[in-house]
């Protein structure tokens, strides 16, 4: 109850296009932009025989990595992102007209273009490096002139879950401080 009414327990919601569900595990987000990266790399499948690579590169960062990219920081660290992943490998086999089972590794590189991973720790590098005021550094916790003074301040938790997550573990000061 809230303000004499009924609050209801919802599965999964909608907000600013990102889909939440009550347990964050982004699987329903994941199903939902699916269908949209389907489209575009129909819409590339269909263009290719007109059009040039670097045209066909255009339209990948224009319609599928926009989408690929919104909230990335939110859902790309996912075990269903793999998915999203295998959606971005038939793009850039649609752009170069390679076989589905020939490696891309060769072609993101020569492209230019980041994996849905690389792009997810990029997104989050960026996030800190342009916000560096929401993060303390240890130096601003103690006076100790100590190798990890530069580094990100991670709060202590004895919650494995959190401390497994991406908020937590995966960024560094060490890594971050040479960006900003």
């Amino acid at each position: 109850m809230y303000k004499d009414k009924k609050v209801t327990t919802v599965d999964n919601i909608k907000f600013l296009g990102l889909t939440l569900d009550n347990s964050l595990t982004w699987e329903k987000h994941i199903e939902a932009i699916i269908p949209k990266l389907s489209a575009a790399t129909f819409a590339m499948r269909v263009l290719k025989p007109l059009l040039s690579l670097d045209a066909l590169k255009l339209i990948y960062y224009s319609y599928f990595h926009s989408i690929l990219l919104y909230v990335i920081i939110f859902w790309g660290n996912t075990p269903h992102s793999n998915l999203i992943f295998k959606m971005q490998k038939k793009a850039v086999r649609i752009m170069i007209g390679i076989r589905n089972r020939d490696s891309c590794r060769e072609h993101f590189r020569r492209l230019k273009i980041l994996p849905v991973q690389s792009q997810y720790l990029l997104s989050l590098l960026l996030f800190v490096a342009e916000n560096t005021d929401y993060f303390r550094l240890n130096s601003k916790i103690h006076s100790f002139n100590t190798k990890n003074k530069c580094n990100l301040h991670l709060p202590p938790t004895k919650l494995t879950t959190f401390q497994k997550g991406p908020y937590y573990s995966g960024i560094k000061a060490s890594i971050i401080y040479p960006l900003i």
